[in-house]
């Protein structure tokens, strides 16, 4: 009987333990979230102006009805135009995430849709390994690849010294897994929204004429 009452007190004490330690950590992530949130909207908004040089200011798109549209809020499936001083579309922010080597790689694409490249990338997430797969966020090399890249017939990855043609992306040496997973991030996110910014441009030129 004894044992009995002393087992059924551990495991009472056991389970408020790990009630306790669970209302712990739910409280302490529903406290961070909107700090965590605020940082990535941060480190978003300073990703569109770097990777549109001349960018002043912006706003977010997506698509209703199938068409590119100026939002109001941007949702997590959004894209930003980016405007100069003057108040000229420069380009198009776009958003875009792949599998990496190890997990998920997020990226912002800077897209100038009258020359059809690409004049900037930021990572905005990466777990990649550290001292290699990161590089795709470090190695000065690796990221002038993306100051004017064509890609119009998509982006293409060659090894270190071997680029001969505009749209080509030369792999870091020793983190090939995770420069593959950038170019793929480009063409996943270009292919996906490409189409609608031709069509949005071309409406665009249309009312001005009219």
């Amino acid at each position: 009987m004894a044992q009995d009452v002393k087992s059924s007190r551990l495991v009472f004490t056991l389970g408020m333990a790990g009630f306790i330690s669970g209302l712990v950590l739910v409280s302490a992530y529903l406290y961070t979230l909107p700090m965590i949130e605020a940082n990535k909207a941060q480190a978003l908004e300073r990703a569109i102006y770097q990777v549109l040089p001349g960018c002043n200011a912006f706003k977010p798109m997506g698509l209703s009805a199938g068409k590119l549209e100026v939002q109001e809020m941007h949702g997590s499936d959004a894209i930003f135009a980016g405007y100069d001083a003057k108040g000229q579309l420069i380009g198009f922010a776009i958003p875009a995430q792949v599998i990496g080597f190890q997990d998920v790689v997020a990226g912002i694409i800077g897209y100038d849709p009258v020359r059809k490249a690409i004049i900037g990338f930021e990572v905005l997430e990466s777990k990649e390994t550290p001292g290699l797969g990161d590089k795709i966020s470090k190695d000065a090399a690796f990221r002038n690849n993306f100051t004017e890249l064509e890609c119009a017939s998509g982006v293409v990855i060659v090894s270190k010294g071997k680029k001969s043609k505009p749209n080509e992306v030369e792999a870091i040496s020793g983190a090939t897994i995770s420069s593959k997973a950038v170019v793929k991030l480009l063409n996943q996110g270009l292919e996906q929204w490409q189409a609608p910014i031709d069509i949005y441009l071309n409406e665009q030129v249309k009312k001005q004429q009219e």
